[in-house]
């Protein structure tokens, strides 16, 4: 009887294994002042080769004055929708694909410009990423990053620890009723204010970091910080590939 349960066991760990969904992931470059037509495209090459996810980017043209991202009906697909976008008034059929994609419940990581990603949707901060964007400190300043020390031990934060960002403070104080700030950024002379968090819209996991500098994205606790907003809003750890 053993050896039958011992059998059981071992069918039913390799039907999940081979019934686990791979998440498709979509990656949106839509701002020029980070360069994340650069960074995205890298941070997905490298997640889909170390781990069995579907990567799809979507980058605006590099034609500043075109409101416009081909390929958004690919949002269709997502499980999770990745942005960085700023001060785009996309056409009303564009903009209805994210809204569509929102409204039924699915999770979404805005990062950097992300607060401030459509001027045709300007309650897109508050209402979905529970934010209040209020520009933001003087670029000369680098932004001193720590944990809260109440969120620690939230499962986002593993292998999180405190830097320094190259990239401006954003103001978002107070935040919307709901949101979890994780970390804070400091700044001399100036109150801190939280620089990433979670929210909830329609049911959906979001999550917010208002880092996202060039030089953030090579930063180990960044680099997990993402990471593990990515699990924490599909709600399932990411599968790394087998080395072949």
């Amino acid at each position: 009887m053993r050896f039958y349960a011992l059998l059981l066991t071992a069918f039913f760990s390799a039907s999940q294994v081979f019934s686990a969904h791979v998440p498709t992931i979509v990656f949106v470059a839509g701002e020029f002042e980070y360069h994340s037509k650069e960074t995205l495209p890298a941070f997905a090459k490298r997640l889909g080769a170390d781990y069995n996810v579907n990567t799809i980017v979507l980058e605006r043209p590099d034609d500043e004055k075109v409101q416009s991202i081909p390929g958004l009906e690919k949002l269709e697909q997502a499980d999770l929708v990745v942005i960085m976008l700023r001060r785009m008034v996309l056409p009303e059929e564009q903009l209805n694909r994210f809204k569509k994609y929102l409204d039924a419940g699915k999770p979404l990581l805005g990062l950097r410009t992300a607060s401030h990603s459509f001027e045709n949707w300007k309650e897109f901060d508050a209402q979905v990423l529970g934010g209040n964007y209020q520009n933001h400190h003087g670029n000369k300043f680098k932004t001193v990053v720590s944990v809260i020390p109440e969120e620690r031990r939230n499962p986002i934060l593993r292998g999180v620890s405190g830097f320094v960002s190259d990239g401006s403070l954003y103001k978002n104080t107070p935040l919307q009723p709901g949101s979890v700030p994780l970390l804070r950024g400091t700044i001399e002379g100036a109150p801190p204010e939280p620089v990433a968090w979670t929210h909830e819209y329609h049911g959906g996991r979001i999550f917010y970091s208002s880092l996202g500098h060039p030089n953030d994205f090579k930063n180990e606790s960044f680099q997990n910080l993402v990471h593990n907003a990515m699990e924490w809003a599909l709600k399932q750890p990411l599968e790394k590939r087998e080395k072949k």
